[in-house]
């Protein structure tokens, strides 16, 4: 039987995590992160969409969601997929970004798929120095360079005007579940708020947002979770404090979407001093 292997790491001075899943078969469904993901793949064939996009995704390839893509993905032919990434949080990023370029946003990034992109190199590299827990600022260097390079090549200030095609009513519903997403929310009770009925709710909001209601609230409580499970809170607390009232469906959904249990993503966060780390491995 084939390994697979899982591990994380969350590097305190470049202030990110760095994901390595090796021989994974596991299939995402349609998600978001709120925050930004910079990975590769290593080996392996996978479907991607993103932002109702379709991609074909190969070894040597580089993936890119801002925060709020909503994207989903699944292995092709049987294919085992190798995989690493960068995950980093706005507010990391804002800094990075000021540093980099002088002024302080958010960058959006208008290509979600580099294909077999020469960043690769320097992305792998980046990423085993995480990986290893180098101390010296080799891999800061590595990743300022990263950024500037992509911020460059691959980011436009036009597009946050996309934002603007969502409607008012579609945006307070947004606003609604990410206030009360610990709540018990019904679709009738969506309906109601925007005055849509809720097949057509159904549709505009997944229209605008390429997410479903539903697997936006989902979302929503999965980011939550992450942060309390950072904090030390046990799983079986945050299962309730994130509006999931079932625990198994906490811990199967938390692992469809982050590729990791929450038991375990505790554990990266809350074992002791040092470099954040998580290394699984299965047969």
């Amino acid at each position: 039987m084939s390994r697979e292997m899982r591990t994380v790491v969350y590097d305190p001075d470049l202030q990110l995590e760095a994901y390595q899943f090796e021989g994974i078969m596991q299939k995402f469904p349609n998600h978001f992160h709120d925050y930004y993901v910079i990975g590769f793949i290593e080996e392996g064939k996978r479907h991607l969409i993103c932002n109702n996009e379709e991609y074909l995704l190969n070894s040597g390839d580089i993936i890119i969601f801002n925060p709020q893509d909503p994207h989903a993905c699944e292995q092709v032919d049987g294919r085992k997929l190798d995989y690493r990434c960068i995950n980093i949080q706005p507010e990391v990023m804002l800094e990075y970004v000021r540093e980099i370029t002088g002024q302080t946003y958010l960058p959006r990034f208008t290509t979600h798929v580099l294909y077999q992109s020469e960043l690769v190199s320097s992305l792998h590299e980046l990423h085993q120095l995480i990986l290893e827990e180098q101390p010296d600022f080799c891999k800061e260097e590595m990743l300022f360079l990263l950024l500037d390079q992509l911020l460059k090549d691959y980011t436009d200030t036009e597009t946050a005007e996309a934002e603007q095609n969502i409607t008012l009513e579609i945006r307070q519903l947004c606003d609604y579940m990410e206030v009360h997403y610990s709540e018990n929310i019904s679709l009738n009770e969506l309906s109601e708020l925007s005055g849509i009925s809720k097949y057509h709710l159904l549709r505009q909001f997944a229209r605008q947002k390429g997410i479903s209601p539903y697997r936006y609230l989902e979302t929503i409580r999965i980011n939550q979770a992450k942060r309390l499970l950072e904090q030390g809170l046990l799983p079986i607390d945050v299962a309730a404090q994130s509006g999931f009232s079932d625990q198994s469906h906490f811990t199967n959904f938390f692992k469809k979407l982050i590729g990791l249990t929450p038991k375990q993503y505790h554990r990266i966060f809350n074992h002791g001093a040092g470099t954040k780390r998580l290394q699984e491995n299965k047969r």
